[in-house]
């Protein structure tokens, strides 16, 4: 049986952090950035996104932010830019930015005990007192729901998938016929849908 609490929230973090950064590898700058959803979901964007929330939960609200603040956090305090890179945000500084703010957070979960205090400013007021467990929970839903949004993406983009050590080692033409078994499974109900 595991104790360690804090070991057990940081393994899947770390996991999730790793996955985010393996979508962008051996994509074009355009195919990073560019927009996959109706809202704009991007590869970049999200990357960027997680840094942000790491940089606030992990850092500014323990009170110990990072050295260097993300430009984002300079140019847009509202956090209106924080899901897209702009065309002067290279995916080398958002990667990083991302992999130091991340550092930055590990050192601050290593050295905190997990009900140290924390407040989130932006959070309604009478609940902006919380705990770092609280905020490490928050982190580790946080990145591994847009995790799952990166390999979404990146499968739209290439048809790549990650290899999760659970899902069947299968190429191409085994999810052709896989996509081909759900489409018709899903036609039977085509017209019974209101």
């Amino acid at each position: 049986m595991t104790t360690d609490i804090k070991a057990e929230l940081l393994a899947p973090l770390r996991s999730a952090r790793a996955l985010m950064l393996e979508k962008l590898d051996g994509l074009s700058e355009y195919d990073r950035r560019r927009p996959l959803t109706p809202t704009g979901t991007n590869l970049l964007g999200l990357v960027k996104h997680l840094a942000g929330l790491e940089y606030g939960y992990l850092g500014a609200s323990l009170g110990r932010p990072p050295v260097e603040t993300p430009s984002w956090f300079l140019d847009d305090p509202d956090g209106e830019s924080d899901m897209w890179a702009t065309p002067e945000e290279s995916s080398e500084y958002i990667i990083a930015v991302y992999r130091q703010v991340c550092a930055h957070a590990d050192a601050t979960i290593a050295e905190l005990d997990l009900d140290s205090p924390a407040r989130v400013a932006h959070w309604p007021e009478g609940r902006q007192d919380t705990t770092l467990g609280v905020l490490l929970i928050r982190m580790v839903a946080e990145t591994a729901q847009h995790a799952g949004h990166a390999d979404i993406i990146r499968e739209l983009i290439d048809g790549s998938t990650s290899d999760d050590g659970y899902s069947p080692a299968a190429g191409s033409a085994f999810w052709d016929v896989r996509k081909r078994e759900v489409q018709e499974a899903a036609d039977r109900f085509r017209e019974s849908t209101p």
